[in-house]
């Protein structure tokens, strides 16, 4: 792909639901890459259509959809015409296993297309979907779901996503694709994988276009070894740093805190742009760098541009309520807002960005611990030989039972739940409360002030306005 081709702003992948399809789409038509967040869109899904698809967007999708006996099932089980009760739970889909039933991948399938699709829906521009490694069981029926809706481009990091290239090859020709799982326990020698087979949902032709493939790293060792060693071809690197928000990789060597508990990044963890450019694939620089300054340094170091997830996470078409939207932009101005980066919260073990405001009430450990959603749970292999899955972030007892060490649920937080909470999803439990919210963004969330320019609120366009400047900067050729 040439310079010209490529994207000069990725919009960053903000899950669970922040980069839907309306902010994706919006960025895409004007001409940079629109990435929808694929974390957990299957439960995104089913909800949406359970709260009665208002707007009718889930269903116009699902009328294309290749299947449509797939699609009348799913809106048998899940739509309801008149959305829930307000005291009404959402359905549940069943945790993800190492192996589901074919209906329960067929969700999954439908929920990516229907997101693609409606991204892409209107315009030429280009989508791409964000994928978090350590999120596994659900990955190959996503990217599959993600390829049929005609995906540009699919972004990985959270993790060594060395085989999913080769994934993309198989799945674009409708042939097997398989994942090795990460088993903790499970000796070496003996591989445990996940499988999916498009043949197994009907599916034998046409081929599918494949999409490039951009992997986020945190170092330049690692896009060194995903050049070299992934299985098939990595299309572009996401350079991101601390900065981020979300996920961040933990730093290089020992961890040590700084005073306020965060974790403390140094030399060991700073990216060399030299060994980056050696490589000839394109990058792009993330955490930190969306204003036009940072973009212009991005460009300086030889990449093509920069990836932007905050700024575009407080904009009109993002998936956060209006509320959270409208208090955390008022403490912004306020000068009240700031983010910490937890070493425990995440059940993954990486640092997790927390917003903190006054305005805000976030999940905290009075919430009683369940785990009901699982994306975050890892298999293990018990002493017995037994193959089970647990979340550092589910109750205590229950952790344990399935191997896990007490210590490892200290200040655990149920990601999965407080993210759906963000984008109007919360689950209401048997007292009749909803479950706390928890907001992530990268540290420059103090920065919005200077992207809303005084507005109470604002669009994805005026973010790429303020980003890329009239004109917008040039920058040398990539190939």
């Amino acid at each position: 792909m040439t310079a010209a081709a490529l994207p000069m702003i990725i919009q960053g992948g903000m899950g669970i639901a922040v980069s839907n399809w309306k902010l994706a789409g919006a960025v895409a038509a004007a001409g940079q890459l629109g990435v929808v967040s694929g974390t957990a869109l299957d439960s995104v899904f089913v909800r949406r259509l359970q709260d009665g698809d208002p707007t009718g967007a889930m269903r116009r999708a699902l009328a294309s959809f290749p299947k449509p006996e797939v699609a009348a099932e799913i809106l048998r089980r899940y739509f309801k015409p008149h959305g829930r009760a307000p005291d009404e739970p959402y359905a549940m889909l069943p945790m993800y296993k190492q192996a589901v039933g074919k209906f329960r991948d067929q969700v999954t399938i439908a929920a990516n297309y229907v997101e693609v699709w409606l991204a892409k829906e209107g315009h030429q521009g280009k989508v791409g979907i964000n994928l978090l490694t350590k999120v596994q069981m659900p990955t190959l029926a996503s990217l599959y779901g993600a390829m049929l809706a005609g995906v540009d481009v699919v972004l990985m990091g959270a993790g060594i996503p060395r085989e999913i290239p080769g994934a993309l090859d198989a799945l674009a020709i409708q042939a097997p694709a398989t994942l090795r799982l990460d088993v903790d326990g499970q000796p070496t020698d003996q591989a445990v994988t996940l499988s999916f087979d498009p043949a197994d949902h009907g599916m034998t032709a046409p081929p599918l276009k494949r999409p490039a493939f951009y992997a986020i790293v945190s170092a330049h060792t690692l896009a060194t070894n995903l050049a070299r060693k992934a299985t098939g071809k990595v299309d572009g690197f996401v350079v991101e740093a601390a900065t981020a928000g979300g996920h961040n990789a933990p730093p290089r060597g020992a961890l040590q805190l700084n005073e306020r508990g965060e974790p403390i990044y140094g030399v060991r963890d700073e990216v060399d742009f030299g060994v980056m450019r050696e490589l000839g694939v394109p990058f792009w620089l993330a955490g930190g760098c969306g204003s036009p300054e940072g973009l212009r340094d991005a460009l300086g170091q030889g990449a093509a541009g920069i990836q932007v997830g905050t700024a575009f996470a407080y904009c009109d078409e993002s998936g956060f309520t209006p509320e959270i939207k409208r208090q955390v932009l008022a403490d912004v101005a306020e000068g009240r807002a700031s983010v910490f980066t937890d070493p425990r919260a995440s059940p993954t073990g990486f640092p997790f960005k927390v917003v903190q405001t006054p305005s805000l009430v976030q999940q905290d450990d009075r919430r009683e611990r369940l785990c009901d959603l699982g994306y975050l749970r890892t298999a293990a292999r018990r002493d017995d030989g037994r193959l089970v899955y647990r979340c550092s972030a589910a109750p205590i007892a229950e952790f344990v039972n399935a191997g896990g060490a007490e210590e490892e649920t200290v200040g655990r937080r149920c990601l999965c739940n407080g993210l759906f909470s963000v984008v109007g999803l919360a689950q209401v439990r048997k007292d009749g409360s909803l479950e706390p919210p928890m907001v992530t963004s990268g540290d420059c969330v103090r920065d919005l002030a200077a992207v809303a320019q005084g507005q109470v609120s604002y669009s994805a366009a005026h973010v790429l306005r303020f980003l890329l400047g009239d004109p917008p900067p040039e920058r040398s050729a990539v190939s």
